[in-house]
């Protein structure tokens, strides 16, 4: 397990640019991200965000000013929101949460690397205002690969600057417009339950 785990933490460090290069994705451009969907970023839809929308992440990001693991919280909910926010424009109002192939290739609905993705996203516009003031944006992380017996899965993640220590922030294992599962990345990548439940 210590092997597996040292090399799932060997993934840190990469920029979130690597990731979209890999995944068929696209970084944000100014305020503009590209909302990945039908699994594997297959369809990528441009959501703007308005002055409005830079308001209320602004301030749901806002709230946990106090300490990391407020802004960690925030974080959850700000991810909620937007999720709401892009699903009448991408046509992900009914995403399922977690592993189902039927929806393969469905527009709308989003897989893990969607998911990471587009979460990664969310956080590197919230960050290039200002909004984060206790994480750094990292690059999404994958877990899984076959060989291992499990499913391979990716997270989007932060690192708290105080600490260096990493979070999954995973948005994939529930439906559009639930706050995702945050944790610390090792629980992440040992397959531990969210604290949170």
């Amino acid at each position: 397990m210590l092997v597996t785990l040292s090399g799932c933490a060997a993934q840190l460090g990469g920029s979130p640019g690597v990731w979209y290069a890999q995944h068929d994705g696209i970084a944000p451009r100014q305020d503009r991200i590209y909302v990945c969907h039908a699994f594997g970023c297959a369809r990528k839809t441009p959501v703007d965000f308005s002055a409005g929308d830079r308001r209320k992440l602004a301030g749901i990001l806002a709230k946990g000013r106090s300490s990391a693991a407020a802004e960690r919280r925030a974080i959850a909910e700000a991810v909620a929101w937007n999720e709401k926010r892009v699903a009448p424009i991408v046509g992900s109002a009914n995403d399922q949460g977690g592993y189902d192939l039927r929806n393969s290739g469905v527009p709308g609905q989003m897989d893990c690397i969607d998911e990471a993705t587009n979460t990664t996203s969310l956080l590197l516009v919230a960050a290039r205002h200002g909004y984060l003031k206790h994480h750094a944006v990292a690059s999404p992380v994958a877990r899984g690969f076959f060989i291992d017996g499990e499913y391979p899965h990716a997270t989007a993640v932060v690192t708290e600057l105080k600490t260096n220590k990493p979070y999954a922030i995973d948005s994939w294992p529930y439906a559009n417009g639930v706050k995702p599962v945050v944790q610390d990345l090792d629980q992440w990548f040992a397959y531990l339950p969210d604290p949170a439940g």
